[in-house]
Parts: structure tokens; sequence; C-alpha cells
């Protein structure tokens, strides 16, 4: 049942990102381009996920247990420390330069786009590097 769960979320999510034009980084680019011809329309979808996300992880600290019945696990980090800030950095940069964050470059790996295969080998590169490195210093 948590697969079946699982797969109907991921593809919710997945449509969701096509329908939102987030998967095109192109549209990305608009709304990163504040100097340029900026379209806001990503800042509205930005702001309905936080508007769906908020009563639902609101609800979620309320319990101990996920519909499905599983564990519900949520993070309980809130410091802001070096590792938190690089990654942001990191991440604004893949997203400013690529025009794909990991979620809409692996809807469009699945439709065949052969840039979003380039940053998904990079994303998975940069994620072996990180795995390599905090486990070195452990």
């Amino acid at each position: 049942m948590q697969a079946l769960i699982a797969l109907v979320a991921g593809l919710v999510f997945g449509v969701g990102l096509l329908l939102s034009g987030m998967a095109n980084p192109a549209k990305v680019a608009g709304f990163l381009d504040l100097a340029g011809s900026w379209d806001p329309s990503l800042a509205l979808v930005m702001g309905g996920a936080i508007a769906v996300a908020l009563p639902a992880f609101t609800l979620a600290k309320k319990r101990s247990r996920a519909w499905a019945g599983c564990a519900l696990t949520l993070p309980t980090a809130n410091r802001i420390d070096a590792p938190l800030v690089l990654g942001s950095l990191a991440f604004g940069a893949g997203w400013g330069l690529a025009g794909y964050c990991p979620g809409p470059a692996l809807v469009s790996l699945g439709m065949g786009s052969a840039p979003a295969g380039v940053f998904v080998l990079a994303m998975l590169a940069g994620m072996g590097a990180h795995a390599w490195l905090t486990r070195s210093r452990a």
C-alpha cells in the first residue's frame, strides 16, 4: 500500500511540475530574470505550494504515524550553519545556471530531455562527492 501511495504522490507531483512550467528551463530563466522580462508565474506556483504544505505540516506535527501506517518523523534541525548556507548557494547556482532543480530535472529526464540528463548526472556526481566528503570526515 505504501508503494502505491508513493507512486500516486510522485505522479501527482510530476504532473504538477509539468503543468506549472517548473520542468521548463526557459520558464525558470524567465522567473529568475529580474532585470529583463520577468515572468512572475512561478512565484504563484511556489506560493500555492506553500499554501498547501503549511496546513499539511501543521497537521503532521501533531501525528506520530502517517496515514499509510508507517512512522512519521519530521526534521528537527533548526540551526543555520555553514553546510546549510553552502548547500543553498550550490542549489541556487545550479538552478540559475541550468534552469532545473532535482524534481523537475527527473521529470524532464523522463520526457527524454538530454540537457536534463546532463543535469541529473552532475547532480548525482555532486551527491556522491558530498557523501564521500562527509564519510571521510566522520
